[in-house]
């Protein structure tokens, strides 16, 4: 099987496979890589591990060399390079009235190519903005657009928690979030409560969803009928991750009880799904 080792090239960013090319490499180290976009410098967050044929990416390129000093200071004066040229590009962003923000500039390693990452509400012509910046960066220039979850992860800030956000400390790669795992976990339908800065639905709403899901299985559904030592009571809710159900009795008084307190109806409803 083919031996690829994996190397990130932000301190979160996604992690790519490279072919190791025959170099004895372990995590941490600081390596020169080959890409698309040229010669790049990576960390070695995946050492050396065979992966079927199958999972091999297209067009697989390899680790050019070990980094050394001469290659880190490079990286250094590229990233001085990303400052200067964010400022020239705000400049003609705002001399050509675009309708676009700037997010970040990134060089490669030997600064033939910048990539600048912005956000915008449509479409922009950004002709003239890569010719004249390209003509004073003296660099080929390529302007990418993106939405807004990557818009947030670029910026960086803090959640709603008080924590800065996960997709731009820990998460790699955004997986798809969605509606029914507020409804599932309980949480307020509105959108202001369970959005995170990007505008989008809250990341974090999937790390339960699949623990909550199983729980609730066990749990009775709201409406159905249950026998108690006191009597049948209609539930009303439940504490999932406190085996905790509210149901309330004929007279209208409510209660909580423990799940293994409650007999159910084996004709009630079924369980979810």
């Amino acid at each position: 099987m083919p031996l690829v080792v994996g190397v990130r090239f932000r301190p979160v960013g996604k992690i790519y496979h490279f072919d190791p090319a025959g170099i004895d490499l372990k995590d941490g180290d600081r390596v020169v890589v080959e890409t698309a976009r040229g010669q790049e410098l990576g960390r070695v967050v995946g050492g050396p591990c065979e992966i079927a044929e199958e999972e091999v990416p297209d067009g697989l390129k390899p680790v050019v060399r070990l980094a050394d000093e001469s290659d880190i200071r490079q990286c250094q004066e590229m990233e001085t390079r990303e400052s200067e040229a964010m400022d020239e590009c705000e400049k003609l962003v705002r001399q050509l009235n675009l309708p676009m923000k700037l997010l970040r500039a990134e060089f490669s390693l030997d600064g033939s190519l910048v990539t600048i990452f912005f956000g915008a509400e449509s479409r922009v012509d950004f002709r003239e903005l890569v010719r004249e910046l390209s003509r004073k960066l003296r660099a080929r220039v390529e302007l990418r657009q993106v939405g807004p979850r990557d818009e947030a992860r670029l910026l960086g800030g803090f959640g709603r928690c008080g924590r800065s956000l996960c997709c731009s400390t820990f998460l790699s790669d955004f997986s798809p979030v969605s509606i029914k795992m507020a409804k599932e976990q309980d949480l307020p339908l509105n959108p202001m409560k369970i959005s995170g800065l990007c505008g989008r639905l809250l990341c974090c709403l999937g790390y339960e969803f699949e623990q909550y899901r199983e729980m609730k299985k066990e749990m009775p559904r709201e409406g159905e009928k249950v026998m108690l030592p006191g009597g049948e009571a209609t539930v009303i809710s439940s504490r999932p991750l406190e085996s905790i159900v509210v149901v309330e009795f004929e007279g209208g008084v409510r209660n909580e009880f423990n799940i293994s307190d409650i007999t159910r109806n084996q004709e009630g409803p079924t369980k979810r799904g």
